[in-house]
């Protein structure tokens, strides 16, 4: 236990299995907050942000590791994905209603397979207007949110491997390793328009950075309980 303090103190890479309902800030706020009663002042930050709606695998560097964030953030990653075919939400995940349902009929296993296939490659990609990309100093999803129209720019991206886990229509399990700057969400999206219908993504699990994998990751009350434990056992430290 001390050993782990230690490391955190002096510069640390934790892998963390992030909550649903959390946002990557959140992790590193609650991580912050409880490492300080230990290590005064830390530096922390995470490699790579995951939605709220997302869970899975989230990095944290601490100290001096933090300099490891962007070769951390650039590492290929791992997704474990649902997708619910035959309709569209403007976030392209459940965080807002069904705003379209589409003629889904002519969808099956073996279409679904040879569509996700075409999808291997270098591509361009739109990200989702619900998004936290900046445009003129401030998340775009503010303007999402009030309605206000955006135009959001391509941006070039690389899917090295999409296979189909799952068929159990309307919902497709996948699988998907992709590279930096990948939104999940609007590869959902653009597999329904591919399929000739629509589509959202359902849940999404995280599962792997380069070698940082799911498996290894700490559970959140596992740290904390770590650190409190800790702390308690050094009465000097508050």
């Amino acid at each position: 236990m001390d050993n782990l303090i230690q490391q955190i103190s002096e510069g640390a890479i934790l892998s963390i299995n992030k909550p649903l309902g959390w946002t990557s800030f959140d992790v590193v706020r609650k991580l912050k907050f409880l490492l300080q009663k230990a290590v005064p002042k830390i530096k922390i930050g995470h490699a790579g942000t995951l939605d709220p709606l997302a869970e899975g695998l989230l990095i944290v560097c601490t100290q001096k590791m933090t300099k490891q964030v962007e070769t951390i953030q650039s590492q290929h990653k791992t997704y474990i994905a649902k997708i619910f075919l035959g309709a569209t939400r403007p976030s392209y995940d459940k965080e807002t209603e069904i705003d379209q349902i589409f003629e889904s009929n002519h969808i099956n296993e073996d279409l679904v397979r040879k569509t996700l296939k075409s999808f291997e490659g270098e591509q361009e990609q739109i990200p989702p207007i619900f998004s936290a990309i900046k445009q003129e100093g401030k998340p775009v999803y503010l303007k999402a949110r009030k309605g206000i129209d955006i135009e959001m720019k391509s941006k070039t991206i690389h899917i090295y491997e999409i296979e189909l886990v799952r068929y159990d229509f309307p919902i497709i399990e996948i699988k998907v390793v992709v590279s930096k700057g990948t939104y999940i969400r609007s590869l959902a999206f653009d597999i329904g328009q591919r399929l000739d219908s629509g589509a959202y993504l359902d849940h999404l699990i995280r599962t792997q950075i380069g070698d940082y994998t799911l498996e290894n990751a700490h559970q959140i009350t596992g740290i904390e309980n770590l650190i409190r434990s800790f702390a308690k056992s050094h009465a000097d430290i508050r």
